[in-house]
């Protein structure tokens, strides 16, 4: 073990992130003005932990000065979260804003500037409005696409003098997996060819949304926020790597591709045409995303994901799923994140820094989220009501370490934010795994504290040095 010291450089983001339908509560909210989570909540209730879920989740619209002031004590240099789109309107079809939700915006964004904090913005954070869903199949539809568009040319004229940096979408693909790949969540619809027309729509509404904010000419950037999983492959064995690139391809390159390359992979469009996937697009689609690649990227890295060749033929009564080509693998003697069931493996940090200086033209990148969410926090807290979270404190510490280390050989990577600010609520485990820098206490009317790892985050973020202990000794 040893103590080692780097310097963070002096425009490097330590930040934290949420959203709005994990943090904001439903006071306010007016009738139809469902998001698709909301729904889900309403009509899939028993699945989210202990009753928990977006109703009053942190009730960050009555009490957003306190988060802010805690905000400034953290340390954080920017604070990323969503619009609620399900809210911002009356009138989805003809762009109605609702006033009083716009207004609130107004005042958290000058809170969160005042407080010497820099918003980053994203437009959709699983936020698609619930009467888009109903009425068009949500992104199944090239209509949702034109009122996406919609929605971001009003958001831009509203706050373009408040925020700079503006993102899309955060984790595009993650919807549709769940509900149309897997059929995990409601409404369980399985269908890979509406999987991939919302793969395809997403891509063309944030092209569109690039092309918009440029011909505007506001300031600042316009990217997305993507989920890539680096994907490992069992052994070296031809029929390993196989899988690993399968799935890379059906998972990560399906938006990395199209957003910084301005293309599908070739070999992605051939297999989904070879297994008789439909999906509709056009040259001119096609054209509008190839001449609007986004300005950054935001990207969310919790755990490595690893795969091996699949070790039984598919069943041919199963529709096609690029399961097809590959096997989950379990590393044996990995480390575990135990109230999670994710591994921990900082390395993904660097290589996936690596991949983007190597092939995805070094574009400027931040890690958007990384944490570590822990089931009963409690016990952990001291005498003085402070929880001792250690544990943040080392993952942090070690994930931000890849960070710099990749941006030392040569890595376009502008930052590090957490996920979370706070304790939030996440899609059905609402508050079972607690995830930030700041507590909740659902016991005591929300009450927020503080942290151990907040103190520990201030004293990285004001002295611009992360100090950590390594596990580089033989033993």
């Amino acid at each position: 073990m040893s103590k080692k010291t780097v310097a963070l450089p002096q425009d490097f983001i330590l930040g934290a992130a949420s959203s709005a339908w994990q943090t904001e509560g439903w006071s306010g909210k007016k009738e139809g003005q469902d998001s698709y989570m909301d729904l889900w909540y309403k009509n899939d209730r028993h699945v989210w932990h202990d009753g928990y879920g977006p109703a009053v989740a942190t009730d960050l619209f009555n009490r957003y000065e306190e988060d802010v002031a805690l905000m400034k004590q953290a340390g954080l240099t920017h604070y990323r979260t969503s619009i609620n789109w399900s809210r911002f309107f009356t009138d989805y079809e003809n762009g109605v804003i609702d006033e009083e939700y716009a207004a609130y915006y107004d005042r958290f964004l000058e809170a969160i500037r005042a407080a010497g904090v820099e918003p980053m913005i994203c437009l959709e954070h699983y936020e698609l409005p619930g009467y888009l869903f109903e009425t068009y199949g949500g992104w199944s539809s090239k209509k949702v696409v034109e009122l996406f568009v919609l929605y971001a040319e009003k958001v831009f004229e509203r706050y373009h003098h408040k925020v700079t940096r503006w993102f899309t979408f955060n984790e595009p693909i993650v919807v549709q997996t769940r509900v149309y790949l897997d059929a995990l969540r409601w409404p369980y619809q399985q269908s890979t060819d509406t999987w991939m027309q919302w793969n395809h729509h997403k891509n063309l509404a944030t092209a569109k949304v690039v092309k918009l904010f440029r011909e505007k000419g506001y300031q600042g950037s316009v990217g997305a926020i993507l989920n890539p999983e680096v994907t490992y492959p069992r052994s070296s064995a031809a029929h390993d790597l196989k899988a690993a690139e399968r799935y890379d391809l059906f998972y990560n390159r399906v938006f990395l591709d199209p957003m910084v390359k301005g293309e599908y992979p070739a070999e992605l469009v051939r297999l989904l045409d070879h297994h008789g996937v439909k999906w509709e697009y056009t040259a001119d689609e096609l054209a509008i995303i190839r001449d609007n690649t986004v300005d950054e990227l935001g990207i969310n890295l919790y755990y490595p994901h690893r795969v091996k060749a699949p070790s039984r033929a598919w069943n041919p009564e199963t529709p096609f799923h690029p399961a097809w080509y590959y096997e989950p693998f379990e590393l044996p003697g990995r480390r575990m994140n135990k109230s999670r069931g994710w591994e921990i493996y900082p390395r993904i940090i660097y290589d996936m820094a690596m991949r983007i200086k190597d092939e995805y033209r070094n574009i400027p990148w931040f890690i958007a989220e990384s944490g570590m969410g822990i089931e009963n926090e409690g016990q952990f807290r001291d005498n003085d009501g402070v929880i001792q979270d250690d544990y943040r404190i080392a993952f942090i510490g070690e994930h931000l370490f890849e960070a710099l280390r990749a941006r030392e050989d040569g890595a376009n990577c502008q930052g590090y934010m957490l996920w979370a600010f706070t304790d939030n609520v996440s899609p059905m485990n609402a508050f079972k795994n607690r995830y930030g820098l700041v507590e909740i206490d659902l016991q005591h009317q929300r009450a927020r504290r503080l942290k151990k790892s907040a103190s520990w985050y201030r004293g990285v973020s004001e002295s611009r040095s992360l100090t950590l202990n390594l596990d580089d000794e033989w033993k």
